[in-house]
């Protein structure tokens, strides 16, 4: 019978450990205001699709572009990455109304290369983004921001506007995956979804 009482001892020990490891994690984790947690999911989901579909890219192939029928003076597949991760450099420092990278259209300053260095400055790029994200909020989704890339607008709308930007050269960048061979990690799952 001691044995028994130990046992149950230990055990309500355990629990009450981990009931208290619960509730200390509730406190510490960052609270995000509405507003930002509306807006993050959608910039997520663009997040993990972009840098996805930048990954399936073989390294080989990131000098890539597109010759066939209208495509003229268009980037390569390395280009298109290092513009996308300055310009949500740009978007974002103007949120935060601070001096943007210059010659995004040109890639921008920073000096990735390789497929390693441009999903690097990706990822960068998107939790930069992130972090000025989540400092949005119902009081200050309003507030006025102006720049160089965005042009005169609000914290919201220029968030909104980065999401559209994104998608947008995610859908050019569909086509150059396509044209060698590959799907899309984000299509490969709706088509697996789809069979079922």
């Amino acid at each position: 019978m001691p044995w028994l009482s130990m046992q149950l001892v230990l055990r309500l020990y355990f629990v009450l450990l981990f009931c208290m490891c619960f509730i200390y994690n509730g406190f510490t984790q960052d609270k995000i205001d509405p507003m930002a947690a509306t807006a993050a999911q959608w910039f997520t989901m663009i997040q993990k699709s972009f840098i996805s579909l930048a990954d399936a890219m073989p390294a080989e192939k990131y000098d890539y572009k597109p010759t066939e029928g209208k495509f003229v003076k268009v980037r390569t597949f390395a280009e298109q990455m290092k513009h996308v991760a300055c310009a949500g450099f740009s978007f974002f420092s103007q949120i935060e109304k601070i001096t943007s990278p210059p010659e995004c259209a040109a890639g921008g300053p920073d000096p990735a290369k390789t497929k390693s260095e441009l999903m690097k400055y990706l990822r960068e790029s998107f939790e930069y983004a992130q972090s000025v994200l989540k400092t949005m909020t119902s009081d200050n989704a309003l507030e006025s921001v102006s720049g160089q890339y965005g042009g005169d607008s609000t914290r919201l709308g220029i968030t909104t506007l980065s999401v559209w930007y994104a998608s947008d050269h995610y859908g050019q960048l569909v086509v150059y995956l396509l044209m060698n061979g590959i799907v899309p990690p984000a299509s490969q799952a709706q088509d697996q979804n789809n069979a079922k």
